[in-house]
């Protein structure tokens, strides 16, 4: 009996075989092209489209980038119609409907300054418009609406209206990503600015210069400057870390400007006056140096007479107001913006535009500088550091010799 059973065993075991090997071809079709079953195949599919959409919505939302995106979001929502828009205009659409542009663009204004989404009907004399209804999902990063993503179809579906909510969600993630790498990428640049512009080379030359002819007149005098140089070089090419202490930058300005007075002499009056509370504050590596050298370029230039430099560090409660003034030439407000703006390159070489983005990434957009300034009115620049920051601490100048 046990022999019949073993010799039904391997008469069955191929068929069982052959049975399970039919049922896998037949739920793998031959033309899914071996990617597994209708709902892997499916799976793959929307990935792979979302994977080609990535790309341009990694550079940001613009004209360009959504105009390449478009058609594949659309198909990811299987939608007739799907545009982008940001707060002024309709970026791009895809699919038929086109017409609706200008109602889509009247009924963001909602969303876009709430961020949430809703669905309407759309309005159309068109009989045959295969478009009636409209589901607006908006573009969020950092709490920051960017733009809306719109969907249109036939009729008013929830389905819709919660995929239209997935999709616009995963744009905005590719959007806060985007924004990442382009400040990632500024913060890069302004470092490397800032380091080629931590000493002018004509500071270098001038203050050699002045040195030198100290030497036989009065070496003694020479000695000083040149341990004054020594330290202030030493500080500017220093590189253990990214901030420093309020106390560091302003000795390491008041080297700076022993250098400058040997040069111009009387010319050059400089008041400082610093709370003493403020001198641990932490702040970004070598922001205010630039500001003082700004402040003597453009408190001398042009003028005959005696330049007075102010500087002042108070107590502002979380804060350390820091304001640097001069009574110079001063600037065109228009052109100072374009400086900033960074539209126009500054003459000489002097980075506001520099210290303002530091500023910016390290405290926040309202931390930049705020600059007051006129033509022949001189120039007043206030720089507010908050005392205490996640991520920015501070050591001092550790191994200083």
């Amino acid at each position: 009996m046990s022999g019949f059973l073993a010799g039904l065993c391997v008469a069955v075991l191929p068929l069982l075989a052959a049975g399970f090997w039919l049922g896998r071809r037949t739920a793998r079709p031959r033309d899914l092209g071996g990617l597994g079953t209708p709902v892997e195949h499916a799976t793959f599919q929307t990935l792979h489209t979302a994977s080609l959409a990535t790309p341009p919505l990694r550079a940001g939302l613009t004209e360009e980038t959504a105009r390449k995106s478009a058609r594949k979001l659309r198909s990811l929502l299987g939608t007739d119609a799907l545009c982008l828009a940001d707060h002024k205009e309709v970026l791009v659409w895809d699919g038929v409907g086109a017409h609706h542009r200008a109602e889509i663009m009247e009924r963001l204004s909602g969303p876009l300054e709430t961020g949430r989404g809703e669905a309407f009907r759309l309005s159309c004399d068109t009989p045959d418009c295969a478009v009636r209804w409209a589901v607006v999902a908006p573009l969020t990063v950092d709490d920051r609406v960017h733009g809306a993503l719109v969907a249109c179809a036939p009729r008013e579906s929830a389905v819709l209206v919660r995929a239209a909510g997935e999709v616009a969600r995963w744009v905005s993630v590719q959007l806060e990503l985007a924004d990442l790498d382009q400040s990632r990428t500024r913060l890069i640049e302004a470092e490397i600015k800032a380091l080629r512009a931590q000493i002018s080379p004509h500071f270098i030359f001038n203050s050699l210069a002045v040195i030198a002819s100290f030497v036989r007149t009065d070496p003694e005098r020479a000695r000083e400057l040149l341990l004054e140089f020594a330290d202030f070089t030493r500080y500017s090419f220093r590189r253990h870390g990214d901030f420093t202490t309020l106390a560091d930058e302003l000795h390491a300005i008041d080297h700076y400007l022993a250098l400058v007075r040997a040069r111009f002499g009387d010319r050059l009056a400089v008041t400082l006056q610093v709370a003493p509370e403020v001198l641990p504050v932490a702040l970004p590596f070598l922001c205010l140096q630039p500001l003082v050298e700004n402040a003597v370029k453009h408190g001398l230039e042009g003028k005959s007479d005696k330049c007075h430099i102010q500087i002042t560090a108070q107590d502002a409660g979380a804060e350390a107001l820091v304001v640097i003034e001069d009574d110079g030439a001063g600037m065109d407000p228009d052109l100072l913006r374009r400086i900033l703006a960074r539209e126009i390159s500054p003459s000489g070489g002097i980075g506001l535009s520099n210290v303002d983005d530091r500023l910016r990434q390290v405290y926040g957009d309202d931390h930049g500088l705020v600059i007051e300034t006129a033509v022949g009115a001189g120039m007043k620049i206030t720089v507010r550091l908050p005392k205490y920051q996640p991520g920015v601490h501070s050591a001092g100048l550790l191994g200083r010799e």
